[in-house]
C-alpha cells in the first residue's frame, strides 16, 4: 500500500470511528452530572425553579443534577458562563426577562443574546399589579392617567432599579397611555413597598407574589393587573387591557436555555422530561404557592416567545433611553 492510499484509509477509519460517537451522543445522554447555572442569588423563584428542575431530572435519569448560583452584574456573569459552556447538554442556564433586555441596556455584553443560546423550555410567568397605597386619592387607573396627564412629570413611580422588569413595565405603560411620570429607582421590591406605603412615591408596578399580601391586607390598592384576563386570586381587579389599552400584557417569565450548538435530540429530550415535571402536582403546587403560572411548551414555543419578547421590549427601551446603572 503506497503512502497516499494509506493516508486515505487512515482518514476514512478515523471518520468512521468519529461519526458513530457523535450520533450516539443524544441516545446515551445523560451519562454524567448535569449543571444548572442560576444567574441569581439563592432564594428567588429563578433559584426555586432551577432546584425543582434539578430534582426532577435527577429522579428521572439517575444522574446528579446540581444548581450553580452565579449572581452578579445584572445576571451577566452567570449568563456568560452558560453561553461559554460546552454545547453538550450538561450545562444549562436559567433564562428570564433580563436575557432579553440586557442586550439593549448594556453597551457591550460578553455574549451574543441571539446567537449563543438554544431554548430548552419556558417554565412559567407571573404578572404585575399596578399599585397605589390604600389612602391614595387615586382610586382607579383612569384617575392615575388623568392625574399624570394633568401634572406631567410630577407623579413619582418606584422601580426595582434601572432596566428591571418593573421599570420597563412602567415605561411601557407610560408609552401606551401617553403619560409622563418620574422614576425613583430602588434596590429591589422591599424598599419600594416601604416607600409606597409611606407616601414617598405615588405608584408602582410590582410582581403579584410580592404585592398580593399587601392588597389583601388593605394596605395597597390594585388598579390593574397586567394579564390578558382577570386573576382568580383578585377577580375584582380589572386588567390594563380592559380599561382601554387592548394588547397590554406584561409578565416576569422564567425559562431554561442551553449553549447554542447543543444537539436538537438532547434539547428535545430535556424539554420532554421537564414537560412531565411541569405537569406533576407537586411542581404545580410549588409554582402556585409563589404566584407563578405554569407554562411549558415545546422548544419551538419558547423560541417564538423569546422573539416576541424581544420585539416588544426593544422599542420601549430605546424610546425611554434606558441604560444599565
Amino acid at each position: 500500500m503506497d503512502k497516499k492510499t494509506f493516508l486515505h484509509c487512515l482518514a476514512a477509519t478515523a471518520l468512521a470511528l468519529t461519526l458513530p460517537a457523535v450520533q450516539a451522543q443524544p441516545g446515551s445522554y445523560p451519562d454524567k452530572p448535569i449543571r444548572i447555572i442560576v444567574p441569581y442569588t439563592p432564594g428567588g423563584f429563578n433559584d426555586t425553579m432551577a432546584r425543582v428542575f434539578a430534582r426532577k431530572l435527577q429522579d428521572a435519569w439517575g444522574q446528579p443534577t446540581v444548581v450553580d448560583n452565579r449572581p452578579g452584574a445584572g445576571t451577566v456573569l452567570g449568563t456568560d458562563a452558560g453561553a461559554k459552556a460546552a454545547p453538550d447538554g450538561y450545562t444549562l442556564v436559567v433564562a428570564g426577562f433580563p436575557l432579553v433586555v440586557n442586550q439593549y441596556i448594556y453597551p457591550k455584553l460578553p455574549y451574543d443574546t441571539k446567537k449563543d443560546f438554544a431554548p430548552v423550555i419556558l417554565g412559567g410567568q407571573t404578572p404585575n399589579l399596578l399599585l397605589v397605597r390604600a389612602e391614595s386619592p387615586i382610586k382607579s387607573m383612569a384617575d392615575l392617567i388623568a392625574n399624570a396627564k394633568a401634572n406631567p412629570g410630577k407623579l413619582n413611580y418606584a422601580s426595582a432599579g434601572n432596566g428591571t422588569s418593573l421599570h420597563l413595565a412602567m415605561e411601557y405603560f407610560k408609552s401606551v397611555t401617553g403619560t409622563d411620570m418620574n422614576q425613583i429607582p430602588y434596590k429591589g421590591s422591599a424598599p419600594m413597598v416601604t416607600d409606597l406605603l409611606g407616601g414617598q412615591v405615588d405608584v408602582m408596578f410590582d410582581n403579584l407574589p410580592n404585592a398580593l399580601p399587601h392588597v389583601k391586607a388593605g394596605k395597597m390598592r390594585a388598579l390593574a393587573v397586567t394579564t390578558p384576563k382577570r386573576l382568580a386570586a383578585i377577580p375584582d381587579v380589572p386588567t390594563v387591557a380592559e380599561q382601554g389599552y387592548p394588547g397590554f400584557e406584561v409578565a416576569v417569565w422564567y425559562g431554561l436555555a442551553a449553549p447554542k450548538g447543543t444537539p436538537k435530540p438532547i434539547l428535545d429530550k430535556l424539554n420532554a422530561e421537564l414537560q412531565k415535571a411541569l405537569k406533576s402536582d407537586d411542581v404545580k403546587a410549588i409554582f402556585a404557592a409563589q404566584g407563578v403560572e405554569v407554562l411549558g411548551g415545546s422548544v419551538a414555543d419558547f423560541e417564538k416567545f423569546f422573539a416576541a419578547q424581544d420585539a416588544k421590549w426593544a422599542p420601549v427601551i430605546r424610546k425611554a433611553g434606558i441604560k444599565a446603572e
